[in-house]
């Protein structure tokens, strides 16, 4: 089998991840959702943490994982239209 690609090519397969992943129309649209769906696992299984008291780490930790667990599900759907 010969290989089409050279020794010092990135590869094509995470060149074109890239690519995707940061391209502007598509941040948008994976921000976008992980804003909204986010704001409402937020709003849902920490609100009453919120509203009752002091804010702690893993507190704002757990709000951290409610919006990039939409933005890394969105972005591995964008990704698998594309293989």
């Amino acid at each position: 089998m010969t290989n089409i690609h050279q020794k010092n090519d990135p590869p094509p397969m995470r060149k074109d991840f890239l690519s995707t992943v940061l391209a502007a129309h598509h941040l948008r649209r994976t921000g976008l959702i992980a804003f909204l769906v986010g704001s409402w696992l937020t709003a849902f299984n920490q609100g009453d943490a919120i509203l009752a008291g002091p804010f702690s780490a893993a507190l704002g930790l757990k709000i951290f994982l409610n919006y990039l667990t939409p933005f890394v599900v969105a972005n591995i759907g964008l990704l698998s239209r594309k293989v």
